[in-house]
């Protein structure tokens, strides 16, 4: 062996247990591999610590919670199930490998608005599919009733949509589009005769038209959404089978001669994603590894690239991702995560630069920061 074929041997073998020691670990149905921090240079003590002496301080009732948080909607009530909820638990995920894990990780909880990038996965997953053609159609072209008639709903798109920019107008499941978080600063009849702003000019953080979203996608497919995360992420990811997500009471339309339900894209009226917290890990992981689980890519990159890009009017936020941007910055923290977030405390954070995924149940919302600069501290 000559020195030239040498040298391009050990490159080779240099650089395949270089891409080895980066390879990603996918559990498999049932089980996680643990590793200890310490082997990627990683202290976790202080920040499992900090999550469970900083457990949200809403009621554990989570429908006494509920009740109490959106007390100032008129008009709210709760309409789809909700759930008794645990104590804080919580996983974090280097190279896909478990290496701190604290509180009861198989409870099902809800999960609020983390369900709403299970939702925007969906979307991906129609858009792939080719059952949206571009997510700057316009959505009345898909639907076929009256959800989008009218001179400043038909303007809307599936990314205003997505993007919580869409102002859409009307009412859904018995809830009123302005009734929802409106601003304290007014009255209700001021709120009901407001300018509506143009479709992508203007963010506001939405449950009723999330789940017009909902049951625009639940149109596209027509087969309920559960049915579709199940077959083409939750069971190619191994997932347990104990998740649930729901709509409300009253949330039942016919498409195709049956009955299905249009599943709300939170808990805010209850129902939403019911799931255990390595459930959440396993989807925080695909995320992590750009859409693709073991061999299998489940969602093409360029997609999940589209998602977690940036709004107009809200740097913050993506397709239901939020990012480390705008008036959502966090000064020490990689800049290039993103991350689902709701209400009580629920997060997966995704950090596709350090390979780690975060999954904290019932943190203090505003603590967020604070448990994350303990994290990478040492990163």
């Amino acid at each position: 062996m000559n020195r030239t074929t040498f040298f391009a041997l050990a490159a080779f073998i240099l650089m395949s247990v270089q891409a080895h020691s980066q390879q990603i670990y996918f559990p498999p149905a049932g089980e996680w591999e643990t590793r200890k921090a310490s082997e990627f240079n990683l202290d976790l003590q202080e920040a499992v610590d900090f999550a469970m002496a900083n457990e949200y301080s809403g009621s554990r009732d989570l429908r006494q919670a509920i009740l109490k948080g959106f007390e100032r909607e008129p008009y709210h009530e709760i309409l789809g199930p909700t759930k008794r909820r645990g104590g804080p638990a919580g996983m974090i995920l280097k190279n896909g490998y478990l290496v701190a894990e604290w509180g009861d990780t198989k409870r099902v909880d809800m999960t609020f608005s983390v369900t709403k990038s299970f939702l925007s996965t969906t979307a991906l997953i129609a858009r792939d599919k080719n059952l949206i053609t571009d997510f700057d159609d316009q959505v009345v072209n898909y639907v076929w009733d009256d959800t989008f008639e009218g001179d400043h709903n038909e303007k809307i798109t599936w990314e205003h949509l997505l993007q919580q920019n869409s102002d859409w107008s009307g009412q859904l499941w018995g809830g009123f589009d302005w009734a929802d978080r409106p601003p304290q600063d007014q009255t209700i009849e001021d709120w009901r005769s407001r300018e509506l702003h143009k479709p992508g000019t203007y963010f506001k953080y939405n449950d009723v038209r999330v789940n017009v979203l909902a049951y625009s996608l639940l149109n596209v497919f027509r087969k309920p959404l559960p049915r579709v995360l199940k077959d083409e992420i939750m069971d190619p990811i191994e997932a347990s089978q104990s998740w649930r997500w729901f709509g409300y009471e009253n949330s039942w339309t016919t498409i195709d001669g049956f009955k299905m339900q249009s599943v709300s894209g939170g808990g805010h009226s209850g129902g939403g994603m019911f799931i255990n917290t390595q459930d959440m890990a396993r989807f925080g992981l695909l995320f992590m590894n750009s859409g693709t689980w073991k061999n299998q890519n489940l969602i093409p990159s360029n997609l999940i690239e589209e998602a977690i890009r940036s709004s107009e009017p809200n740097p913050a936020y993506g397709y239901m991702w939020w990012l480390n941007a705008g008036d959502r910055e966090m000064s020490n923290i990689n800049k290039d995560i993103f991350y689902a977030a709701g209400f009580g405390g629920n997060f997966i954070v995704v950090d596709r630069k350090n390979q780690m995924v975060i999954v904290t149940r019932w943190l203090e919302p505003s603590k967020l920061e604070d448990f994350l600069n303990l994290i990478y501290k040492n990163l």
